[in-house]
């Protein structure tokens, strides 16, 4: 179903935001793994926009280059070179706003609650009631920093005044405006054209244009339905709150879809877990991690850009980082998976193992206490605790392979490049730094000799020495 009317949305992102204490721009800082801006923009597109105008100015080339990455040219940006208000911001943007556009929903880059059905339902009033523009409202406890909405004996709406700039009759009133507008676009181009700075600030308001529709025509006052979700943010307590709701949409939506998700995990925007798949507490998933259906990420796990396949078993406290886990595969408790780990199914990878740029092929173990670095351990294989792939000689990185069926012993040390054959055995304690072939054994010891009676003139001479020191 097409939209009643072409929307074209305007977000105000320009703004330094000082009481972040921040280098990064206001409207990049993260929640759930993705910039406070583009959680508006998406809420926009999800209402019906079918583009976006960004005013940018502070950090105006950071926040271009992180719209362009998520949002290609469906984003184009104007620049407020000096911030001179609200009005000031949207006489910027309407030049990139197509001719053809009917509608111009208007948002702030600092509200990243924003619910589209919230702006579908200010949209469909607009139309309905005929208004030039419309105002999104809601009832504050505390009012204080919001502007105020103006009402006549009626209830009509006939202004919104700022904080600042109220009175003390004003501030009383708990009804505020939430900085959500929705405006006909010719109207909108007309009345920004006629604002002046008469203000405390000596800025342009948009909230002057409401003004202007209750004077001439009717101005809409539209009472949201969760004044939650209308909040903005100024700081970084209130970035850690608004994070927190946001987690928990995300978690509520793949509840709903069929995952079982407790109350403490903390998943990202983007995350995709599949019906059936349990997330338990204290776990973070970040980035372009999949849990497939039946797969279980226990306490503490820490997974970011990692596909983990059906029926995997991910055990407490696994921390991994751009890596595959394959079907029914068991990482876990303690392991460290770094780039481009590759476990298959049927794999096991255990306590305290590290594996980097290695592929551990179905079924091959790694149960205990390993570092496995640019290696290949082949089908079947079983790696001792203890074992090293000496992958590094201060230069150049170099390959272990591990043939399917080989038995690595406890305690080796395999100084690559370097393969072992199909079937082979390295003996416990062995370093290994020339080939095994297939089925062949590997030894590499020095002799024990056992000086019968040595112990205690060693403890002896060690004694005196410590006295004398």
């Amino acid at each position: 179903m097409s939209d009643p009317a072409p929307v074209t949305a305007i977000v105000l992102a320009a703004g330094q935001g000082t009481r972040m204490k921040s280098a990064v721009p206001k409207v990049l800082h993260r929640l759930c793994g993705r910039p406070m801006v583009h959680w508006v923009v998406d809420a926009a597109f999800a209402a019906g926009a079918r583009d976006v105008v960004v005013v940018v100015g502070h950090g105006r080339e950071e926040v271009e280059a992180s719209l362009a990455a998520a949002f290609g040219d469906r984003v184009r940006t104007a620049v407020q070179s000096v911030q001179r208000g609200t009005g000031d911001a949207v006489r910027c943007a309407l030049p990139a706003v197509a001719a053809d556009a009917e509608l111009v929903l208007l948002l702030c880059g600092d509200t990243p609650l924003l619910e589209a059905d919230e702006l579908r339902a200010l949209r469909d009033a607009t139309i309905a009631s005929g208004a030039p523009v419309a105002v999104l409202t809601c009832d504050a406890p505390d009012a204080t920093g919001y502007g105020r909405m103006l009402r006549d004996a009626a209830g009509r709406v006939v202004g919104i005044r700022e904080h600042r700039d109220a009175s003390p009759e004003e501030r009383a009133i708990r009804e505020v405006n939430s900085g959500v507008y929705v405006a006909r676009s010719a109207f909108l181009r007309d009345a920004i054209d006629r604002l002046s700075p008469d203000n405390a600030q000596g800025e342009l308001y948009v909230t002057d244009v409401v003004a202007l529709a209750a004077r001439e025509a009717t101005a809409l006052g539209f009472k949201a339905s969760t004044a939650g979700s209308l909040a903005g943010i100024n700081d970084r307590s209130q970035l850690a709150a608004a994070e927190e709701v946001l987690y928990g949409r995300i978690a509520d939506g793949l509840r709903r879809a069929g995952a079982t998700v407790r109350t403490s995990a903390r998943i990202d925007a983007g995350v995709v877990v599949d019906p059936d798949a349990v997330i338990e507490h204290g776990v973070v998933l970040r980035g372009a991690t999949r849990v497939g259906a039946g797969a279980t990420i226990d306490v503490g796990s820490v997974l970011t850009d990692v596909e983990v396949a059906a029926g995997a078993m991910v055990k407490p406290y696994t921390v991994g980082s751009g890596a595959f886990i394959g079907e029914k595969a068991q990482i876990g408790p303690f392991s460290h998976l770094r780039a481009d780990s590759h476990i298959e199914a049927d794999a096991h990878v255990g306590n305290f193992v590290e594996t980097k740029k290695t592929r551990i092929r179905r079924g091959a173990k790694a149960n205990h206490l390993a570092y496995l670095g640019d290696g290949d351990v082949g089908e079947g294989a079983n790696v001792g605790a203890g074992t090293i792939f000496c992958n590094y000689d201060g230069f150049r990185k170099h390959r272990t392979e591990i043939g399917p069926g080989a038995f690595i012993g406890s305690d080796s040390q395999l100084v690559a490049p370097v393969r072992i054959g199909a079937n082979a055995y390295v003996a416990t304690g062995t370093t290994v730094t020339r080939d095994v072939p297939d089925d062949a054994l590997a030894i590499a010891r020095v002799r024990q000799e056992n000086k019968e009676g040595y112990a205690s003139r060693l403890r002896a001479r060690f004694k005196a020495a410590k006295k004398d020191g």
